[in-house]
């Protein structure tokens, strides 16, 4: 594991790293904010995961976490949105390949051999944190967009594994929307029985264990209607009785100016479950 960058930020420190994914195949990076508190013991950690065409830089760049997160006492660790790299499977478009991994296992080739990112951010990068840095088991998810769907994911499928997940415009019910039946079939297929092991909405609808869940979604974005569908998401926490809490915000949109608005209150709300 190489570290690439350093920058100290609110009395702690931002650091990026390259190591080897025995999962992906291939190169991959990520970028860890250690808040001053690690300084003098294990902290717990937020996972982000971030959104189609992004990297491991956005969050780290745009969302203004740090200063709470210094506050609280928090790790943040923010992944790649793929694997990525020469030999690994790629197209044209933005919405499929390098930087649009959608946080699932692929099933189909090419995309088999490298994008497997579910078992990579919820298993293999989790064990190199652990490993490497002074962070404790106690761990949440949140994420953005597609990494909003990949949280909402890492919290169905692996709810042992995390206090508390959060998610700002995920795309909630992807078997219902342009970009995940594009990614679906690509990666996964045709059977729509397949599709349903990676659809937020579904899994929450029948959720027997449950996480503290927040998701909040700007009125004003492009996509609500046709890619997020959240309305599906609030039907399916209903129906298992899944302790969601979904807020709707007039004139904000699908940028990351919505995402630093209230970024506070979801580093708040993950502190309230690793903390206590």
């Amino acid at each position: 594991m190489d570290n690439i960058s350093s920058n100290k930020s609110f009395g702690g420190w931002h650091k990026q790293y390259q190591h080897d994914s025995a999962v992906l195949g291939c190169r991959m990076r990520f970028a860890i904010y250690l808040p001053p508190q690690a300084a003098a013991g294990p902290v717990p950690v937020l996972y982000w995961l971030s959104g189609l065409t992004c990297s491991d830089e956005n969050f780290m760049q745009k969302a203004g976490a740090q200063r709470m997160a210094a506050e609280l006492g928090l790790a943040l660790v923010a992944p790649d949105t793929s694997p990525r790299g020469e030999g690994v499977a790629d197209d044209a478009a933005y919405d499929l390949g390098q930087g649009a991994g959608f946080y699932l296992n692929a099933a189909q080739p090419p995309w088999n051999r490298h994008y497997r990112m579910f078992d990579y951010v919820t298993d293999e990068l989790p064990a190199l944190i652990d490993s490497h840095f002074p962070v404790s088991q106690r761990r949440s998810v949140a994420g953005h967009s597609m990494g909003g769907h990949g949280a909402l994911l890492c919290a169905l499928k692996r709810p042992d594994r995390y206090r508390s997940v959060s998610a700002f415009a995920p795309i909630a019910n992807p078997v219902a929307a342009p970009w995940g039946q594009k990614a679906f079939s690509a990666y996964l297929g045709e059977e729509r029985g397949v599709w349903a092991e990676w659809d937020a909405s579904l899994l929450m609808s029948e959720a027997r264990q449950t996480l503290p869940a927040l998701v909040d979604v700007g009125l004003a974005d492009g996509f609500l209607a046709e890619q997020l569908k959240p309305e599906a998401l609030e039907r399916a926490a209903a129906q298992s009785g899944y302790p969601l809490t979904l807020r709707r915000h007039e004139g904000y949109d699908h940028s990351y100016y919505f995402i630093a608005s209230l970024i506070d209150e979801h580093l708040r709300f993950h502190a309230r479950y690793l903390l206590d």
